[in-house]
């Protein structure tokens, strides 16, 4: 099955010169825990998730406001491409522990986002017997778990 199959296509940005506020009203009006940031040509520069937004809040002192996405976003991103075979995707969430890849195209745009829910959701359908089998429980247990491993764990 390919990453195409499963992604997200309606996916909301953010620029990094927007502020904190901005950003935590797409997730909040749009149900998201993540923005991909993009630069002006509509390619990745960063993610930002709520945590991100929290955590710039708390070390910088400041109304969400006054701080720009730029200082809080995760600039190291992990991408994948609508063609990418799900273990493929998989792979890389486990050995990055992300919970989200932002898909892109040839050129570098955005196009989508593959999140880990979206593999366990798929998962579910095949076990329910709504979609073809091509995931196992136990492959999505794996990442899962990878994923979930404190960083501290990881490193033991």
């Amino acid at each position: 099955m390919q990453v195409e199959k499963l992604m997200i296509r309606d996916v909301k940005s953010c620029g990094p010169q927007d502020d904190l506020n901005t950003a935590a009203q797409i997730m909040w009006d749009y149900a998201c825990g993540c923005v991909p940031v993009l630069d002006e040509n509509q390619r990745v520069v960063g993610m930002l998730t709520d945590r991100d937004i929290c955590m710039a809040a708390y070390t910088q002192g400041k109304p969400l406001h006054d701080i720009q996405v730029s200082t809080a976003m995760s600039r190291g991103v992990f991408f994948c491409s609508p063609s990418d075979d799900i273990a493929q995707a998989q792979k890389l969430l486990r050995e990055n522990r992300v919970h989200r890849l932002p898909v892109i195209d040839a050129e570098g745009k955005l196009v989508g986002v593959l999140s880990l829910d979206d593999i366990a959701l798929e998962t579910e359908r095949e076990r329910k017997g709504t979609a073809k089998r091509e995931l196992t429980a136990a492959e999505i247990a794996e990442t899962l778990a990878a994923v979930c491993r404190p960083r501290a764990a990881a490193a033991a």
